[in-house]
């Protein structure tokens, strides 16, 4: 999901997204311009275990979520968001007390998603110690070709649209001092999207045991610190980027 020139960009569309090129000289992006994902696109077209009618409920709240993603992840200012009510706005993940858009564009998906009130011995991840570019770096070298998401089923209509998702990734550059396996990390959940009369989102919450992501992340063996003189210890690793 690397982010291109802006120039580049402009030449593609994404068919999953929406306002990704509307307007896109007008949009504070993270990286310059706006981003291709076409590399997650065909990971999520490879491993997507639905096919959704064009136009069906389904397919909808699947591409609205996406826009979401992308514009949590790519814009700077909340501004410049199409999918959300900013006044309204809330995140609230597995219960806990709800996000407003301003705090969880400074915190990123990443980090507002993780959040939790473990002992500290018990964080495999601590949210708390991540900046937003940090914890998107964690997760992009861990999954090289991308994070894809679907929507298994959608269980009720505006305003409140409830459904059940997956979440899946190939753990192929290494994650937080973990060597990569090279497996599926998969992990499934419900989310309840409460959205306005022009569908812009109020309340997005989101259940889902964070343990599943985890499981598959740590399995890999520690990192070895690289020895003087080993020309193989940086070799094996490898640059998650390079491709």
């Amino acid at each position: 999901m690397a982010s291109k020139s802006e120039a580049t960009v402009k030449l593609a569309g994404d068919k999953y997204r929406s306002f990704l090129h509307e307007e896109a000289d007008n949009v504070h992006w993270r990286h310059g311009g706006p981003p291709i994902y076409d590399e997650v696109n065909q990971l999520f077209e490879q491993g997507r275990t639905k096919v959704w009618p064009e136009g069906s409920l389904e397919e909808t709240v699947q591409n609205a979520i996406k826009s979401w993603e992308m514009e949590l992840s790519h814009k700077t200012r909340l501004q410049d968001f199409k999918t959300i009510n900013p006044q309204k706005f809330k995140l609230i993940v597995n219960g806990r007390e709800g996000l407003a858009g301003e705090e969880t564009l400074r915190l990123g998906s990443y980090n507002a998603l993780l959040k939790n009130s473990l002992p500290e011995e018990f964080k495999y991840y601590k949210a708390e110690e991540e900046s937003f570019e940090s914890s998107h770096d964690a997760f992009r070298s861990a999954f090289p070709r991308g994070f894809a998401w679907e929507v298994l089923s959608v269980h009720s209509g505006p305003p409140l649209i409830a459904y059940k998702f997956r979440h899946w990734g190939f753990f192929e550059g290494p994650f937080k001092g973990h060597a990569p396996t090279g497996k599926m990390v998969e992990f499934y959940g419900m989310g309840i999207l409460k959205v306005d009369d022009s569908l812009k989102a109020e309340d997005v919450e989101v259940y889902y045991d964070p343990a599943e992501l985890f499981a598959g992340l740590l399995k890999g063996p520690p990192v070895s610190e690289p020895q003087e003189g080993d020309e193989t210890s940086t070799s094996t690793l490898g640059c998650p980027f390079h491709k």
